[in-house]
């Protein structure tokens, strides 16, 4: 799907010979004198059209536009969550339509458009027209083929905000096909596969360790894991150089398990098929990373995916097992159904070898935590402040939001065991806090934080699918810390200052 931005008024919107054409109205009507305005002026007043996000009016073949099929649709007071809203149906009522070109575009003053609503129209676009087609070769594929977003003033400020819209759904989108594909078409081996892909593009290299690497290394715990498996694990390291060869990195850590059936500690049949969606924090390092390759920004991002299956052969990991883990602790396993964090904690002890300024571990961790959160809002889980904060601002300006959960040491004690250093469970209160507390044991060396997308990774029901968050959340936490280290560059310190002021 290709995306255009450019100025384009109402009148010249209404002249486009497009499938489709899709007007944002606003609270407080519409302004203008010219044909379309006025027949969106009439609508309003004859209440045919209600302003509210979401609410739409169709028409086919309307005289005031050349588009076939003109749709309105409300966006209250047009911020960027009302935008998405209205885009995402107005874009759904659509998709099974043969639309092919479409053109977006706002009743609104220049300043009411704001690069967060045009971020938010192109990925309510991509999402509202996405159809997954990998495992089913008579299925018709998207349709949608071109959108112009058209705004009412084109800025600096506006392009770039529509540069990182569209690099944020090929991200999306990525996450979201290994998100959906199933197990026995996203193995521990395609997934790297899938890692080297995105080497082709500029500044990003990989690397692939597989289990005799991985064995060398000493990662116990992650080769734990996948022994129950026929599938050879696969550790996979990407790159992304942007930024000066010595600047500390900024590392995100995916959790790769390609299926989970819970291994020994199986799982209830009814909705396992699910469980090919455990690879979904994996799946959004290379949606990232993808991102990173459209955008290029000035900085250094590293990404680890530990992957493997999670099943229950004669090989299989048992309950009661200890195992070393890279760090040198050992781990009574007391349930193999929690084998993410087992993967994970080798992840971050081999991050600490990047020396990273942050890392950021993604994981579909824990059923608990959608008891706490819902769908809504996936789990934060944060040893440093400013990293906390920096992510929960990034979560609400992408609308991939986060809720930062607790860390209380008192926590810690049910993972206390007789027979290892640490147990990977500690019962059943409190399961997403005390997984985070299991992962803080191994991510001492740096400012930490742990992502639970459990309940945001993949919708269930009709909808079943992968989300493709929290591609959006990462990408604009890099791209704000881009920002700042430019920012810290640009600013003189006050040294410096002191002895330009002396020579003078």
């Amino acid at each position: 799907m290709n995306f255009e931005l450019k100025t384009l008024g109402l009148a010249a919107a209404a002249a486009d010979k497009c499938d489709a054409l899709v007007v944002l109205v606003p609270q407080g009507g519409v302004a203008g004198t010219d044909a379309l305005s006025r027949w969106i002026a009439d609508a309003l007043k004859a209440g045919d059209l209600e302003p509210q996000p979401g609410k739409l009016l169709i028409h086919y073949r309307c005289a005031a536009a050349a588009a076939q099929r003109l749709v309105l649709a409300g966006v209250g007071d047009g911020s960027a969550r009302a935008v998405r809203k209205a885009v995402e149906a107005a874009v759904g009522a659509l998709k099974d339509e043969p639309v092919r070109r479409l053109c977006l575009c706002w009743v609104a003053k220049p300043e009411a458009v704001t690069g967060a609503a045009v971020r938010a129209a192109l990925v309510a676009v991509a999402d509202a027209s996405y159809r997954y087609t990998t495992t089913k070769p008579k299925a018709e594929g998207r349709k949608l083929a071109r959108v112009t977003i058209g705004v009412p003033k084109l800025d600096a400020a506006l392009k770039k905000a529509f540069d990182r819209g569209v690099a944020a759904v090929a991200g999306i989108e990525l996450a979201k096909e290994w998100g959906n594909r199933p197990g026995n078409h996203a193995t521990p081996a395609m997934l790297a596969d899938a890692a080297k892909a995105l080497a082709r593009l500029p500044r990003i290299r990989c690397e692939v360790l597989g289990p005799r690497e991985v064995e060398r290394l000493g990662m116990g715990a992650l080769l734990a894991v996948a022994q129950g498996s026929s599938e050879p694990l696969r550790f996979i390291v990407l790159k992304y150089q942007g930024g000066p060869r010595a600047a500390a990195p900024v590392v995100l850590v995916g959790k790769g398990i390609t299926f989970d059936s819970g291994g020994i500690s199986i799982k209830p049949a009814p909705e396992m098929d699910e469980m090919k969606f455990d690879m979904c924090g994996a799946a959004s390092v290379l949606g990232v990373f993808r991102a990173l390759g459209e955008l290029q920004p000035a900085l250094n991002v590293v990404g680890l995916i530990p992957s493997s299956e999670n099943l229950p052969d004669g090989r299989a990991v048992k309950p009661g097992d200890v195992v070393t883990s890279l760090s040198g602790q050992t781990i009574e396993i007391l349930n193999t159904d929690a084998e993410g964090r087992l993967i994970l904690c080798d992840a971050l002890a081999y991050a600490e070898r990047f020396k990273p300024r942050a890392v950021i571990d993604i994981a579909t961790l824990t059923g608990a935590c959608i008891i706490a959160l819902g769908h809504l809002r996936s789990a934060m889980y944060a040893t440093d402040e400013a990293l906390a904060q920096a992510l929960e601002a990034s979560g609400e300006a992408a609308l991939d939001p986060c809720w930062r959960m607790p860390l209380d040491d008192d926590y810690a004690e049910g993972l206390k065991t007789q027979f290892a250093d640490v147990a990977n469970v500690a019962g059943r209160p409190g399961g997403s806090i005390t997984a985070a507390k299991f992962l803080q044991r191994f991510a001492g060396a740096y400012p930490w934080a742990h992502l639970d997308i459990a309940g945001t990774a993949w919708k269930s029901g009709a909808a079943k699918g992968a989300t493709g968050r929290p591609v959006g959340l990462l990408l604009d936490y890099l791209l704000d810390q881009e920002q700042k280290v430019a920012q810290a560059k640009a600013t003189p310190s006050k040294v410096a200052t002191k002895k330009v002021a002396h020579r003078s």
